[in-house]
């Protein structure tokens, strides 16, 4: 089962459903945002439809994230992504250090209505001359702090930027663009993610330029660690989504390229596959979404 956001072909009204073997049903949840303001307890309950299913090939999706939910990210989680740090940055040491430091890298990365999902573009930014993507395991929260499910994420990222000073890790990770959810969240108690695989591939022209692959027993910090210092000392009304960093990292030869098509795949979570556009104006249609969720459908196409 799978939690999705969408709108109904015809419709304008985005709704919340679950997704089973190619249907959605409805659910009570008028938002994502409504429903992450529930206990791990209710929201079971909570799941039941309250509708006719639809097809689920006939539906626009949405990005499963909305109201005043904001999207987090976790970095230097994984050995290979400490490694890559060092290698692209000027200060390296910062890297090594906060590897194993008590307190984790956290930083935001989106706030809802700037999200894309599957089959939209992701960006690079106009300015950049090393970029990547960054397939992670993103945990869904609610407003207590309990983690009530998981999905995909891609944290695409300047490594240019941020190789040249950490301080520029807002501008490396935070523009139009930068941050991809897949269309469902997998429920918490449905997932064992003690040991996911993690794929990656980025296909250019018709051929594969980049894969890798992970593990979630790879991180270097449990999920609950990283949520507990996120929550520590702010409020989350509409809960929140953190991404937990990343375990595959090209060589600092690749960047993406405008064309390009990203295909995560994470076990047991779900997929995510974006092409690949450069600069701010291929996604000036996201401004409309916010009170056109179907103008989502010139993004997807």
């Amino acid at each position: 089962m799978e939690i999705v956001r969408y709108v109904e072909q015809g419709g304008t009204q985005p709704r919340v459903g679950v997704r089973r073997e190619g249907k959605i049903a409805p659910v009570r949840y008028g938002s994502v945002a409504e429903l992450l303001q529930e206990s791990q307890d209710a929201l079971r309950a909570g799941l039941e439809p309250t509708g006719p299913e639809v097809d689920a090939a006939t539906v626009t999706y949405l990005p499963p994230v909305d109201g005043r939910t904001e999207v987090w990210a976790s970095g230097v989680t994984y050995e290979r992504s400490r490694a890559g740090r060092v290698e692209e940055s000027v200060q390296a040491s910062v890297y090594e250090l906060v590897y194993d430091a008590p307190r984790p890298e956290l930083f935001l990365k989106s706030v809802a209505w700037r999200v894309v999902t599957d089959g939209e573009p992701v960006a690079v930014r106009a300015d950049s001359e090393v970029d990547v993507p960054e397939p992670e395991l993103a945990v869904v929260t609610n407003s207590a702090g309990e983690i009530v499910g998981y999905t995909v994420c891609n944290d695409v990222s300047s490594r240019s930027i941020e190789g040249e000073n950490p301080l520029y890790i807002p501008q490396a990770k935070i523009f139009s663009g930068c941050c991809a959810l897949a269309t469902g969240i997998r429920p918490a108690w449905e997932v064992d993610t003690a040991d996911l695989a993690i794929t990656m591939k980025v296909v250019r022209d018709g051929a594969t330029a980049f894969e890798g692959e992970t593990s979630t027993a790879r991180l270097h910090r449990t999920l609950e660690e990283l949520v507990e210092v996120l929550y520590a000392p702010t409020d989350f009304p509409d809960g929140a989504i953190l991404s937990t960093g990343t375990g595959i990292v090209p060589e600092l030869s690749f960047s993406l390229a405008e064309g390009d098509v990203v295909e995560i795949d994470i076990a047991e979570v779900g997929t995510l596959t974006n092409p690949v556009v450069r600069g701010r104006e291929p996604l000036a249609w996201l401004v409309d979404a916010c009170e056109r969720p179907a103008a989502r459908r010139k993004g997807q196409q």
